[in-house]
């Protein structure tokens, strides 16, 4: 480093601890930023980029942001991957020699961002360690804004990696090579930034957590917690004390789910445009509170296993669910109460301020009144909950005593503190203010002596107090008694005596007082932050309340009913009017159409759904689904009446996709997802396949669903609901002892057809495709040419190539002669017949027999008296038409 000068020697050493991070060095008032450094975070963040001689003959590039607003330009390096080392002056410049002395005090990475407003009120970011053995996979979790901190293990699994990766979504990994490969995956997360450490030290954990019991752990477990812990004092290099207790558990304790069934039945975003909106959790999130709404999604993330909890959860919902009274004041209160996670987490971590402990006090204060509330709700649940909770009273007091009704947000600038609580902050205090005092009245003194009335004292932090005259007045200023201290354009600034030593006074007792209000501000956040414990099981227990009567209030909204459980070993399924959440709530004026479910012993496991396309197959299946998973995070349900089994997996199958980067069609992914499938499947999963066997030829299409459907009925035993375009299915009802034939309903008429949305037993015979092509509002001449196509093609399983091949002509030379297209009727999800669309002209096949033609498909026998007698009626009023036509 010859040639460069002393502050450039230092920037380049402490630059050497932290090469892979941008370094923000502290110069006065400004980070700067040198070299590469400069030039990348000069075009990342759009600022000037200039230069700075550096004790050579060349100028090194740099660039620079304001101290105060480091927060915002930190938080934009992060979002686009980098990591950033904040350098700070560690003495004081005053008393100093040389160079002051600088070192980093933080190292700031995607996982580790402590400003909230960058990670979200109701988000969590979390940073994970992951560890490897040979048959087993260790990850623990933590997010340093709340202080929560989990670790779990599993059997060492790709598809399992991922799988609990969804529910923490980390932005940050650490760990060994080996165990971080796992999580290099374009299905995880392309942003996920990973760091590769070879070395855990174990004894570690002992200092961070002292009261755990690391001996009924898995080693794994140890090495991805201690990963973690490492690297977090090496970026952090501070006090973690914040993070006092990990919770540990057995991922067995939850239903799986994997990221595709996540992404297909919109737990937590839609598959559109991945928003919140229109998920389960944007219906179900009836929060107050941020850490609550966190919370939420933890819950639906997880739904449990355990019949214990979710009863316990239940009890407590319907409690809340059937007082309305008593729900309005508890959402009320936890209305004012506000995050205490992060809260609490700015205050272990020395960053918190007045205001943050005001907001604490506030939220305190509330906590009795919520613990009445939750006893009169008379739910045991709910009084064991309100016995967890600590209101901290004394916190509160302590709060209330010490700390300004309205602190300022800085902490440097004085008004932290109550006058009454420090008696020698209030002697300063009064000093200064008795000195302000005497430098008002000096300035009336002045102005009588010398008679100029625009005479006045002002003060700013470079040269202190000042006395202004005009410069047209200068001229009546007395000789001897005023010194020039600053000229200006229009004016000139002078000092007496008496001015300089009342302003040494002043400064003095203003410089006294901030630094012993911060003084005994820092004093209070210390106490607090040793209490760190009573205040996190209290923001676990509110925000655990706020979830719960959340479920109560949007299931009142909803009119959504308290789920039962099948006994025995049957795994009974039963849903009565069913109805899908989220699509029942887009449009609030309609009455969704509601469907029963049956998955019982003796009505069949799988059910083998046929039926038009936009029927609603789909819909019908996700919500069964969504129904199984709301009960199992203890929420009621979009139903009539449910009883339910304990479901320890749901495999979604549902929508094309392809894979263009891994170079996968479509069939090849639905593929590979029905190999997991039969491959992590139990009796107590549930399966949901829609429109299995497309994306390859017809004939083998069907060979594979025929040979899917019998596979997860002889060998799996599970739960199934199985939609399919290929009819000729319907025959598996004869030979599966536990497969029963569904359809969506349509109704045929003279009119036209519509499909009605209602699930009923039995096998279609059409999918409708073409009437659904006319819906889309497809040419006329495209819909006429296919209906041409369908009438001369041969059934499923004969040369069909051959007949369509002998019928191709091009449309120019389309027959006049084009069979009648029936008006279509979509009917919606609630119940309201959509405009008709229009025929298509032109049509002149015969209407007796297309009439012998519908009676030759009639099913009589699952027919009620009055549907027959309107058939008829129908077909009576088509014949007479046709009559008087001829």
């Amino acid at each position: 480093m010859a040639g460069y000068t002393p502050m450039m020697e230092q920037y380049l050493s402490v630059k050497a601890q932290a090469a892979d991070a941008l370094l923000f060095f502290r110069l006065g008032d400004f980070y700067e930023m040198f070299f590469e450094d400069a030039l990348t975070a000069a075009r990342e963040l759009e600022i000037t980029l200039t230069g700075r001689g550096a004790g050579q003959e060349e100028r090194v590039p740099m660039c620079g942001v304001p101290y105060h607003a480091a927060e915002g330009y930190i938080s934009k390096l992060i979002d686009k991957g980098y990591k950033v080392a904040v350098c700070e002056q560690v003495e004081d410049p005053s008393i100093s020699k040389g160079v002051v002395k600088r070192e980093i005090v933080r190292i700031v990475t995607p996982g580790t961002v402590m400003d909230t407003k960058a990670v979200g009120e109701a988000s969590n970011n979390f940073i994970v360690g992951v560890a490897l053995t040979d048959s087993r996979y260790g990850i623990a979790a933590c997010d340093l804004t709340t202080g929560e901190l989990y670790m779990t293990s599993f059997p060492a699994a790709r598809e399992t990696v991922k799988n609990i990766l969804n529910v923490y979504r980390p932005s940050e990994a650490v760990g060994h090579a080996a165990a971080l490969e796992y999580l290099r995956d374009e299905n995880t997360s392309p942003a996920l930034l990973t760091t590769e450490r070879e070395t855990a030290d174990l004894t570690s954990l002992a200092v961070q957590f002292p009261d755990e019991n690391w001996t009924s752990h898995e080693p794994v477990r140890h090495t991805a917690a201690a990963q973690l812990i490492a690297y977090l004092n090496e970026t952090q290099k501070r006090s973690l004390s914040h993070l006092r207790s990990i919770k540990a558990y057995d991922s067995e304790a939850y239903m799986a789910l994997d990221a595709f069934t996540r992404r297909n039945l919109e737990l937590t975003e839609t598959v559109r445009d991945r928003s919140r909106k229109g998920s389960l959790l944007s219906l179900l999130d009836r929060t107050r509170t941020a850490m609550g709404a966190r919370l939420l999604k933890r819950w639906i993330d997880q739904p449990l296993l355990d019949r214990t909890e979710v009863e316990r959860r239940l009890d407590a919902v319907e409690a809340i669910h059937k007082d309305w009274m008593l729900r309005k004041e508890l959402r009320d209160e936890l209305g004012e109460v506000y995050d205490l996670e992060r809260l609490s987490g700015r205050i272990a971590y020395g960053t918190a301020n007045g205001r943050d402990l005001i907001a604490l006090k506030t939220s305190l204060q509330r906590i009795p009144a919520i613990q009445e509330l939750c006893r009169t709700l008379g739910s045991q649940p709910l009084t064991a909950l309100a016995d967890r909770m600590d209101a901290c009273t004394d916190i509160a007091e302590s709060i209330e005593q010490a700390i300004a009704e309205d602190p300022p947000v800085s902490l440097k600038d004085g008004g932290l503190i109550r006058t009454g609580f420090h008696a020698k902050l209030d002697e300063l205090r009064e000093a200064s203010q008795h000195g302000k005092q005497w430098i008002a009245e000096l300035e009336r003194q002045e102005r009588e002596a010398t008679g100029i009335k625009s005479l006045k004292i002002g003060f700013n932090k470079v040269f202190g107090y000042y006395l202004e005259v005009s410069r047209a007045n200068v001229a009546n200023l007395p000789e001897g008694r005023y010194e020039r201290k600053q000229t200006l354009a229009n004016a000139e600034r002078y000092v007496t005596p008496e001015l300089k030593e009342k302003e040494s006074l002043i400064l003095e007792a203003e410089e006294h007082m901030a630094d012993l209000e911060y003084e005994l501000f820092s004093d209070l956040r210390t106490a607090i932050a040793s209490q760190m414990a009573r205040l996190q099981r209290l923001a676990e227990s509110v925000s655990a309340l706020d979830v719960l009567q959340a479920f109560a209030e949007a299931s009142a909204e909803r009119r959504y009913s308290r789920p039962h459980w099948s006994e025995g070993d049957g795994y009974d399924l039963l849903i009565e009017d069913g109805r899908h959440p989220v699509v029942e709530a887009v449009n609030e004026n309609g009455a969704f159409i509601a469907n029963n479910t049956s998955l019982t012993a003796s009505d069949g496991s799988i059910l083998l759904i046929t039926g038009p396309n936009m029927a609603g197959k789909s819909t019908y299946m996700r919500q069964v689904a969504m129904i199984c998973i709301m009960a199992q995070i203890g929420c009621f349900v979009p139903a009539r009446r449910a009883v339910l089994p304990f479901v320890d997996r749901i495999f979604t199958r549902i929508g094309a996709a392809d894979d263009l980067v891994g170079g996968q069609s479509t069939f090849m992914v639905e593929m590979k997802d029905i190999q997991v499938m039969t491959e992590q499947a139990t009796e107590r999963s549930l399966i949901i396949i829609d429109e299995l066997g497309r994306g390859t030829s017809t004939d083998e299409g069907m060979a594979i669903a025929q040979s899917v459907i019998e596979y997860v009925h002889d060998r799996i035993r599970c739960k199934a609901l199985v939609s399919t375009h290929f009819h000729e299915l319907a025959h598996l009802e004869t030979s599966l002892s536990g497969l029963r034939n569904g359809c969506m309903a349509v109704k045929e008429s003279a009119d036209g057809v519509t499909f009605l949305r209602k699930l009923v037993p039995g096998a279609a015979d059409s999918s409708y495709g073409i009437y659904c092509a006319q819906l889309a509002g497809l040419p006329e001449s495209i819909v006429s040419r296919a209906y041409n196509l369908l009438k001369d093609t041969p059934a499923v399983g004969t040369s069909h190539s051959v007949a369509v091949r002998e019928t191709a002509v091009s449309y120019a030379e389309a027959p006049a002669e084009k069979p009648a297209a029936r008006n279509v009727v979509q009917l919606s999800m609630f119940g309201e017949p959509s405009i008709p669309a229009k025929p298509v002209k032109g049509t002149s096949a015969s209407q007796n027999d297309k009439l012998l033609e519908k009676l030759r498909k009639l099913d009589v026998m699952r027919m009620t008296p009055l549907q027959a007698l309107e058939w008829l009626n129908d077909a009576r009023n088509q014949l007479s038409e046709s009559g008087e036509n001829e």
